[in-house]
């Protein structure tokens, strides 16, 4: 009888975790993977944002990768930035399947030749950035905040600049931190609250391409969080 070898997938997680998502949810990791994990699949944490990669001999071990959004610039110089653009550029001449969100999505079009740099459009719940697309790559969303909201990259390569990861509370929460660190002003997050009531995210209907992609399934749109 042949034994089916384990799907392993990996989150390079580029942010750390707030108080509140460890007190209610664990972590960030389990926000993932409860998001997008599939039953009898392993999923590693790598925290990029310390230093933490894979071993690039490891990396063929792997189903897929996915990069978490961030508080920092796809466009910066740090260490464990550089140090993502080659692993990604590795992973994309292995034709590997990565999903990049929101700071995912930035640095994946960094790494691939595109073109990332910081909009004065203002906030959308989060900094917006120009985002310009690698040679070959399909831009398959785009809003009125900026030209790429979800591109492809051959079969292989999925950014999307929302989190279709986030509950609403997540969201609440990050609305409320930024607003007592002075990131925006109590009209502008009052606003934001509303618009998430009004409009509740089809976060499920994400989900299923995120998962549709990462398991070799596939895609169309709708709306999520920002």
């Amino acid at each position: 009888m042949k034994v089916q070898r384990e799907k392993r997938f990996a989150l390079l997680m580029a942010v750390r975790d707030s108080d509140y998502v460890k007190k209610v949810y664990g972590g960030y990791f389990n926000v993932f993977v409860e998001a997008f994990a599939d039953e009898e699949e392993k999923w590693d944490l790598f925290r990029i944002v310390e230093g933490e990669f894979p071993a690039i001999d490891d990396l063929q071990n792997y189903e897929g990768f996915v990069i978490s959004g961030s508080p920092h610039d796809a466009y910066g110089d740090e260490y464990w930035i550089l140090e993502l653009c080659f692993i990604l550029q590795t992973l994309f001449a292995m034709q590997k399947k990565v999903l990049g969100i929101c700071f995912g999505h930035q640095v994946l079009c960094r790494a691939l030749g595109g073109k990332v740099g910081k909009a004065y459009s203002g906030w959308d719940i989060g900094i917006r950035k120009v985002c310009e697309v690698p040679e070959g790559a399909q831009v398959l969303a785009c809003s009125d905040k900026t030209r790429v909201e979800m591109f492809k990259f051959g079969d292989n390569i999925l950014g999307i600049q929302g989190h279709p990861e986030y509950e609403k509370d997540i969201l609440d929460n990050i609305i409320d931190r930024l607003l007592s660190n002075g990131s925006f002003e109590k009209g502008f997050a009052e606003e934001a609250k509303l618009k998430s009531m009004e409009a509740e995210a089809d976060r499920k209907y994400w989900e299923r391409i995120c998962k549709s992609f990462l398991k070799g399934r596939w895609i169309t749109q709708s709306q999520t969080y920002f």
